[in-house]
């Protein structure tokens, strides 16, 4: 069950142990003194920072921050009115400009300034989430888009944005920086705790092309790569095996589902009859639905 909710500087809808965002506003909202400290500029490793985003509802998503002596990558740029928080935690650490914006979907929590930056900067994304950026009526398309992958390369650093299939949306970018064997997965990987102190759990957004039985295999691709080091889309750098972990955990909930189904569970008593809480996954109910949903229109 979803409700709707004004937040004055933006319109959510809410669900058990989920919040997405639909519109954003203008005005950044106030934090505390823990919370602001929490969400400042800090290094990751040499030459890589990360402006912190810990959910979808406050403090947005990961931004990465590719610091080279000809300008800066960014990777995502949270809300709306988030522009001038990044352009100034950005100067914190560089004199240099911000010269390309990796989006890793859509979302106005990753995305939302995109038109901000584009007047100094090429904001690039996959071609699905420029669609999804157009029909949901959020402002900055991008540009420059790309099919199954590309790069950037400034400053004698490579950043490749792959995009690996269906997941969190259908438009998600997995943004790769080999030399640092660091990538930044987007929301396709969210792990820890909202700044109120809730648990994250996966968002599998139908509405924009997002899967819940095809994201196992879409970080299995992701695994391929070679890296160390895992800005999530939202929470604390993690490592390579908690992807593995997290992969495991959405394939636990897929065949505790597929097992009720063939035990003869309906739609409507699906989500009674799965339980997530060893998975430290508060799901709501519409979300066990709609596994259920993806796993009997493919029988």
């Amino acid at each position: 069950m979803y409700t709707w909710r004004r937040l004055g500087f933006l319109t959510i809808l809410v669900g058990l142990g989920s919040m997405v965002i639909l519109v954003g506003g203008a005005q950044r909202p106030t934090f505390t003194p823990e919370q602001e400290a929490r969400l400042q500029i800090r290094e990751v490793t040499d030459g890589l920072y990360v402006i912190p985003g810990f959910d979808g509802g406050q403090s947005g998503g990961n931004v990465a921050v590719r610091v080279t002596d000809d300008g800066v990558i960014i990777v995502d740029n949270k809300f709306p009115y988030s522009f001038e928080f990044i352009t100034a935690q950005v100067r914190s650490v560089t004199n240099q400009p911000i010269k390309y914006v990796l989006n890793t979907h859509h979302h106005g929590d990753h995305a939302g300034s995109n038109a901000d930056f584009m007047p100094s900067a090429e904001v690039i994304s996959h071609k699905n989430a420029r669609t999804n950026i157009i029909r949901n009526n959020q402002t900055g398309p991008p540009r420059v888009t790309f099919a199954d992958e590309t790069a950037v390369f400034l400053g004698g650093t490579e950043a490749q944005a792959h995009h690996f299939g269906r997941g969190h949306t259908n438009g998600d970018a997995v943004i790769y920086f080999p030399d640092l064997r660091t990538v930044h997965t987007g929301d396709l990987f969210i792990y820890g705790e909202r700044l109120d102190g809730s648990t994250l759990s996966p968002f599998w957004d139908f509405g924009n092309g997002g899967s819940a039985i095809e994201w196992p295999a879409t970080l299995t691709k992701l695994l391929a790569l070679d890296f160390d080091t895992v800005i999530p889309g939202h929470g604390s750098i993690m490592t390579k095996d908690d992807v593995r972990t997290f992969r495991h955990k959405l394939e636990t909930v897929i065949d505790r589902v597929n097992n009720q189904i063939a035990a003869g569970a309906t739609r409507e008593d699906i989500a009674s009859r799965v339980d997530t809480s060893d998975l430290a996954w508060p799901l709501a109910p519409v979300r066990i639905q709609n596994v259920f949903d993806e796993l009997t229109a493919a029988q």
